[in-house]
């Protein structure tokens, strides 16, 4: 639990440096950038966050990866101090809490929509938009399929499900069936 309040401190931090300069998405693309290259890359991350290495080394290395790597002055320097905090290993969760609150900053939600069958693109848009006016946010919508569905859809915005499923339908028929109720 901890970790996810020091998590959100950080993120919010940045936000709020972007907020200021203008540079949020910017910054959103250059922490998703680094997070997503170190999680890709499990040994940087263990020659960056593994304490039995000195802690000049490690900062060397990720000096030089971000040398490498071309982000802003900021984005340098709050790397750099998630380092010198004992915070890098957040850096996921920090790119996770600063996405979702960009996210906000922008009026945007995302939303997963998962269907049986593939769906139209105009289907898929009536149900973005019908999404849209009841979020009252601009929704991007990741569109899966799973057949196991049997039909229907089910759609996801944040702990906000929308289960329109024949899969979810029968259950609770049978679940109501077994306490003897009438259907």
């Amino acid at each position: 639990m901890k970790n996810l309040t020091v998590a959100r401190r950080y993120a919010k931090a940045l936000l709020i440096i972007g907020k200021e300069d203008g540079q949020a998405e910017t910054y959103r693309e250059e922490l998703d950038g680094v997070s997503s290259l170190i999680a890709k890359e499990k040994e940087l991350e263990q020659a960056i966050t593994n304490p039995l290495y000195d802690v000049a080394s490690r900062k060397k290395v990720l000096q030089a990866i971000l040398k490498k790597v071309e982000i802003s002055k900021v984005m340098e320097s709050f790397l750099l101090l998630l380092f010198d905090k004992g915070r890098f290993g957040f850096l996921s969760v920090i790119n996770d809490f600063y996405r979702k609150l960009a996210d906000e900053l922008k009026g945007v939600a995302r939303a997963s929509l998962v269907s049986a069958t593939e769906l139209s693109t105009e289907t898929i848009e009536k149900i973005r938009t019908t999404l849209s006016q009841r979020t009252g946010k601009d929704i991007i919508l990741e569109v899966e399929q799973d057949p196991s569905l049997i039909g229907g859809i089910v759609s996801r915005i944040g702990d906000l499900v929308l289960d329109g499923s024949i899969k979810t339908q029968l259950l609770n028929m049978r679940e109501t069936l077994k306490r003897g109720e009438s259907v």
